[in-house]
């Protein structure tokens, strides 16, 4: 398999006589057969900034490629989980990588392969099955129905400007749709996408809403968007804060909104902290409810959540609580390869998905810059399995728990 490489123009190319390698955690690793599929639809190669790629040249030896080049990555779409991340070094170690979830890419029997695992079918997250004109005139129209609607207007924005896909089908009306509503959050994420510090040398890669939205904004997208059985309509976007914080709005909204037609399904993306304040919008009619999540260890989902008054406990009441109400929950899980397979974090995860009783783990590949993630978590305690004995954990230990991708409505029950 030979290395993946760019040159200081952005061209790709593959190197004949260099063995590619990939990265697990701060390890360079040998790349398996069995870990390595096609690079699927939709992805995209990225090259690595201020990095030259690991690989070993025809001597046997390890070392970087030399010359004016730089690693590549392959950034898979919703669907994927990456295994292993491109092996490199930094030419420049105060800068920093762009936020992205960088996965190790190679070329061999004449094509791009990526070390991932297909974890859901990627149909109907491929960005190329997103129609972008079908999208433009979507938002003409639907911003022309309601030309007072703040919401309208940002998703626009996400829309046509980030080409994000839940925003997108908010103006396509179909599938999961976008209905952010909060500006604050109650956590401090590390690597939040939306909002930055002024020094943390990440450039969030999206703007975050700066506006409250009224319960008619809401109810008019709401009620625009929920016209099939099979349509989701979700709270907590990559573009807002923390939905739970502005729950006052959303449950004055569910309520309306279910008074007037019981079509669809009405979801929350949230980090789930505020207890009470779940549980009323739980108790408003929620029917899906997927909780970010990167670990189930205090130390870890401290570090990178810095979560404000309140603790993983909280997490996982709210959780529960929706559990036993009948809510179909699910954890967005941000995964890494070398810390999320680690011994403990399997276990401790384990037990969270257990008593919590939830029913979808969604695995999300974390978008960071990997030096300064481990630079943030605790260190390794026992061993480190490898993501694809990983995922062959989570489906021994956890038979009736659905491993995926994104969000998934309940299964239709048996008659």
């Amino acid at each position: 398999m030979n290395l993946v490489y760019a040159d200081e123009q952005g061209n790709l190319y593959d190197h004949p006589d260099w063995t590619a390698l990939g990265r697990s955690g701060d390890m360079v690793v040998e790349l398996m057969e069995d870990e390595l599929i096609p690079l699927p639809e939709g992805a995209t190669m990225v090259g690595l900034p201020f990095t030259r790629p690991i690989g070993i040249d025809p001597e046997g030896n390890m070392r970087p490629l030399p010359g004016n080049v730089q690693a590549v990555g392959a950034l898979l779409p919703q669907g994927f989980t990456r295994l292993c991340i491109p092996s490199y070094m930094k030419t420049d170690k105060t800068q920093v990588l762009p936020l992205f979830g960088y996965s190790a890419v190679v070329w061999k029997d004449g094509g791009f392969y990526v070390a991932a695992q297909q974890s859901d079918d990627p149909e109907r997250w491929n960005p190329d099955n997103c129609d972008r004109q079908e999208v433009k005139v979507g938002v003409e129209r639907l911003l022309a129905k309601y030309p007072e609607n703040r919401l309208y207007k940002h998703l626009s924005h996400c829309a046509l400007g980030y080409e994000c896909l839940t925003s997108s089908n908010t103006f396509l009306n179909r599938w999961e749709g976008a209905v952010p509503v909060s500006y604050s959050c109650n956590a401090g994420c590390f690597g939040c996408i939306s909002e930055q510090p002024d020094d943390s040398g990440f450039p969030a890669p999206q703007t975050r809403m700066n506006f409250k939205p009224t319960v008619d904004e809401v109810v008019e997208i709401m009620m625009e968007h929920l016209k099939t059985p099979e349509s989701i309509i979700s709270f907590g976007q990559g573009c807002e804060g923390e939905p739970s914080t502005q729950a006052k709005i959303i449950v004055e909204a569910m309520r309306i909104v279910r008074s007037r037609t019981d079509m669809g399904y009405i979801n929350i993306n949230t980090n789930a902290g505020l207890t009470d304040h779940m549980r009323a919008i739980v108790d408003a009619g929620l029917n899906l409810m997927r909780v970010s999540t990167i670990s189930a260890l205090d130390a870890h989902y401290n570090a990178y959540y810095k979560p404000r008054a309140y603790t993983l406990a909280n997490v996982e009441k709210s959780l529960r609580y929706a559990t036993d109400k009948g809510v179909y929950t699910s954890i967005n899980y941000l995964i890494f390869p070398g810390v999320t397979d680690r011994e403990e974090e399997i276990e401790a995860m384990i037990g969270f998905v257990k008593r919590t009783g939830l029913k979808l783990i969604q695995m999300r590949n974390l978008n960071i810059d990997p030096e300064s993630y481990l630079a943030l978590i605790p260190k390794a305690q026992g061993e480190i399995y490898g993501m694809k004995q990983m995922l062959e954990i989570f489906a021994d230990e956890l038979p009736d728990v659905v491993i995926g991708s994104y969000t998934h409505v309940p299964p239709a029950p048996v008659r």
